[in-house]
């Protein structure tokens, strides 16, 4: 199983009053990982993204759906290397963020760090 996917498990964990579909999608490239169902009754995608240091990794396709489509859409991101005693290893920008995002990595400051804030976010 792969660091996403690990990820995904993760999620559903620690988010359960949230509906996740998983979108393995091959066709529409850059389309994000999750459809998000959140109890108020209403709908977000999630890029997700694993990082071993500062530096995320996006296709062009990605940060083109971003761009398109900068409601509504989210980037998580989980952090596996060493973080400061500032930062959360759970971090999570708005898909219209993408661009900053892709060039300064993770140095960029999130819009919302840890589970608790992603939550409220979500719900939002």
């Amino acid at each position: 199983m792969g660091p996403e996917a690990k990820f995904y498990k993760e999620i559903k964990r620690k988010l359960p009053e949230f509906s996740f579909i998983r979108i393995e999608n091959s066709s529409l490239l850059g389309t994000p990982d999750l459809l998000v169902y959140n109890t108020s009754g209403h709908f977000c995608t999630v890029e997700l993204k694993v990082s071993k240091g500062k530096k995320l990794r996006f296709s062009p396709h990605q940060i083109a759906f971003h761009k398109r489509h900068p409601n509504n859409t989210f980037i998580l991101a989980k952090t596996l290397g060493p973080c400061s005693s500032k930062t959360s290893p759970i971090s999570m920008y708005h898909g219209s963020r993408i661009s900053e995002l892709a060039a300064c990595g993770l140095m960029l400051d999130a819009c919302y760090s840890g589970w608790d804030a992603c939550r409220l976010a979500l719900e939002a």
